[in-house]
Order: C-alpha cells, then sequence, then structure tokens
C-alpha cells in the first residue's frame, strides 16, 4: 500500500499547481488510510451566488492646464454617466486633477467652474467626484508664496497619481483625455 504521506502530497501539489477548480473532489480521491488526507483536501463546492447589477467606475485623468483638455473630461464623465442613467444602471466618475491640470479645480483659476457646479450639485449629485492632488498643491502654493482656494466641489487627496493607482487596483477604468 502507498505511503499517505505521499498521497497527501500529491493531492495538495495537484491542488495549488491546477487550481481549485481542478482539485479532486471527494469522490475522485483515491482511497487511503489516513482519514486525516481527506480532511486536508477541499472539497469543491457548487455554490450559486446572485448576479448583482452591473456596477461601472470611471477614473479621468486631468494633467494639462487647457480648457479643452477639461471640458473634454467632463463630457467624458457626462456622457458615462447619461448612457448608465438611461440604461438603469448605476455608474460612479472620479475626476482626478494634478500638475498643471490641478488650475482645473482652482477657484481662481479654472475656466469650468460653472460645468462642475452643475454637474456636481445639479445633473449627477453623488455620481461624480472631483479630486485634487495635495503634491501639487503644495508644490504650487510654495511657489505662489500663498494658500491656494479650491472648488467647494473638489476635495483633497494625499497624491492625484496614487489616487488613481488605487482606483484602477479597485477595478476601476481609465481614461485619459
Amino acid at each position: 500500500m502507498p505511503d499517505p504521506r505521499i498521497q497527501i502530497a500529491a493531492a495538495l501539489l495537484a491542488i495549488f499547481a491546477l487550481g481549485p477548480a481542478h482539485a479532486m473532489t471527494s469522490t475522485q480521491q483515491q482511497p487511503t488510510s489516513a482519514s486525516s488526507a481527506r480532511a486536508m483536501i477541499p472539497k469543491q463546492q457548487a455554490a450559486v451566488r446572485p448576479v448583482k447589477p452591473a456596477q461601472h467606475r470611471l477614473v479621468i485623468q486631468v494633467n494639462q492646464n487647457d480648457p479643452a483638455v477639461m471640458n473634454l473630461a467632463l463630457n467624458n464623465a457626462t456622457n458615462v454617466l447619461e448612457y448608465y442613467r438611461k440604461k438603469g444602471e448605476e455608474a460612479d466618475v472620479e475626476i482626478v486633477a494634478f500638475g498643471p491640470g490641478l488650475h482645473m479645480l482652482r477657484k481662481d483659476t479654472t475656466p469650468v467652474a460653472e460645468r462642475i457646479h452643475a454637474m456636481k450639485d445639479l445633473a449627477f449629485p453623488n455620481k461624480v467626484r472631483f479630486a485634487a492632488c495635495g503634491v501639487t498643491r503644495e508644490g504650487m502654493e510654495k511657489k505662489e508664496g500663498k494658500p491656494l482656494e479650491l472648488l467647494p466641489e473638489a476635495s483633497m487627496v494625499p497624491s492625484g497619481v496614487v489616487r488613481m493607482m488605487e482606483l484602477q487596483e479597485k477595478g476601476w477604468s481609465y481614461v485619459r483625455p
């Protein structure tokens, strides 16, 4: 009779090498005298999970001080939110401004303040967010020698690039207009 330790090692190797979808089920396991060997091999479960409605999430980068780029980012956000609204599906959009693109969210330099206000408070409440890069803000304040005031719709994040990276790691789609 084969050594039970070899059977256990072979079963574990199959689980790790092929993944749980290819692992032997309890009915496929080779008979063994070691009852603990069966306990170590996970059984396949055919659990059916309910399907959740699609959650669409988009992060849009703005890193240029260009009104055309800013308006394009706002157009992209509007198009996505309206598209999914018409389909009866949920969508969230976050526009992240950093580098020269921070001017989009600066109260004193933004060319798109009215559009941002209309989107955030009227057209898509709780569906669109505007994130301002703290690293960029700090650099601009140092260079200009004064504190910068952001639009009330903007929220500060420590780093715009890190924010985009973290959202993408959580499954958000990414667009750079």
